[in-house]
């Protein structure tokens, strides 16, 4: 029986080193990264949304934010085209450009104030928007915070606007334009304008900060390297 035994013994060791055990093994083994929970993909989105509100704020407040880009140039308000064309014609082409100008700098005054706000209505968001919106078009986030959000940022808004207006003295240019178009109107019978300057700079800055919000949104989505955070690197890496 023993003789048996050790045979056995001797041919399991043969047939071991056949197919050549290894004698070493790895110290981990990949488990790959873990679910995101909708916690984590909320929070995601809103520190993307929170990234790309604070970049975009931060670029058109800069002096030239606005006037020097020309996604974002405010020009003449369209009802006052007629204005500015009848203005130049007459000689007034120095206040019409410095009319512009300044309507710019009262836009980029302006969005010195507007992160806080933007800043609230991310919070705002709830784990069913972010999980509705993951997996949508690469302006998803911004276009939610864009619908949800545009009444409040009108009223909340205006008021900087309005104080934007006052500090860069728009109107000071905006009046002798309109009296003296007006003055000519007189003459020719035209009719007499008067655009709610407040209006038209609240959403003309509110548009163009949604558009550099949608810009760096989507980078964030396509290039690992604008996500600088690891929650947005873990986000973003699982999507699509």
């Amino acid at each position: 029986m023993r003789t048996v035994v050790i045979a056995s013994l001797l041919l399991i060791m043969v047939s071991c080193a056949e197919i050549s055990i290894p004698t070493s093994f790895p110290t981990s083994i990949p488990t790959g990264s873990k679910p995101l929970t909708t916690a984590e993909i909320t929070e995601g989105l809103k520190e993307a949304l929170k990234v790309g509100a604070k970049n975009s704020t931060g670029l058109a407040s800069q002096t030239d934010g606005f006037f020097k880009n020309p996604q974002l140039f405010i020009p003449f308000p369209s009802e006052a085209e007629k204005v500015k064309n009848t203005l130049i014609k007459a000689g007034f082409t120095k206040q019409v450009d410095e009319f512009t100008l300044t309507l710019n700098r009262a836009a980029e005054k302006a969005t010195e104030k507007a992160l806080p706000i933007f800043v609230d209505a991310i919070t705002s968001m709830t784990i069913s928007d972010a999980m509705g919106i993951l997996k949508g078009e690469d302006n998803a986030a911004t276009e939610y915070l864009k619908r949800t959000t545009s009444s409040q940022l009108q009223t909340a808004f205006k008021p900087i606007a309005r104080d934007a207006i006052n500090k860069v003295n728009l109107t000071s240019y905006w009046e002798p334009l309109a009296t003296n178009y007006n003055r000519i109107t007189l003459l020719t019978g035209g009719k007499a304008v008067n655009p709610n300057l407040e209006d038209y700079v609240t959403q003309k800055a509110i548009d163009g900060l949604f558009i550099l919000i949608a810009k760096e949104e989507k980078n964030i989505r396509e290039n690992p390297a604008a996500r600088v955070t690891d929650i947005l690197k873990r986000v973003f890496a699982n999507t699509k």
